[in-house]
């Protein structure tokens, strides 16, 4: 009994060591595996630093583009405003100027009607109330498009 009860167990050492030795099969090739699957997640970790670089650069020239863009968009605002200032100023000469030809007009209109048909006029060189009047009327018209076109270009 002495020799059957050591060889069962040298055979279940020998069990177990085939047991031993297939788990470390096993063991060693998930191993390899797992190494594998290392390099390939260095290789996408260094894809994607690559690729975080590259992204960072363009958010770079994003940002200097935009800067440019805020500088040139503020002096163009700035010209804009002193081109509508300068025609703001123009139609206010120009609605002063209208007012007083149509004084005139008026002031001649009324002289003529005073004076009645035995007006002397100097050298045929004085205007009529009538021409003047019109003149006033189609200077009020051109002041009008002008302030419209300002109108719109403001908008």
């Amino acid at each position: 009994m002495t020799l059957s009860l050591g060889l069962l167990i040298e055979g279940l050492v020998a069990f177990l060591l085939v047991l031993t030795i297939g788990y470390c099969v096993v063991l060693n090739w998930r191993l390899k595996r797992l190494r594998a699957d290392e390099e390939a997640l260095r290789a996408t970790i260094s894809e994607l630093i690559t690729a975080t670089e590259i992204a960072e650069r363009a958010i770079m020239g994003l940002k200097a583009t935009a800067s440019h863009c805020d500088l040139t968009l503020a002096q163009r605002l700035q010209e804009a405003e002193r081109y509508s200032n300068h025609i703001a100023n123009q139609i206010n000469t120009g609605e002063a100027v209208l007012k007083r030809i149509a004084q005139i007009a008026a002031a001649t209109k009324q002289a003529g009607r005073s004076a009645g048909p035995s007006t002397p006029q100097l050298n045929g060189s004085a205007p009529s109330a009538k021409g003047l009047t019109v003149a006033a009327a189609e200077a009020a018209d051109r002041l009008r498009e002008l302030r419209r076109r300002g109108e719109e270009r403001a908008a």
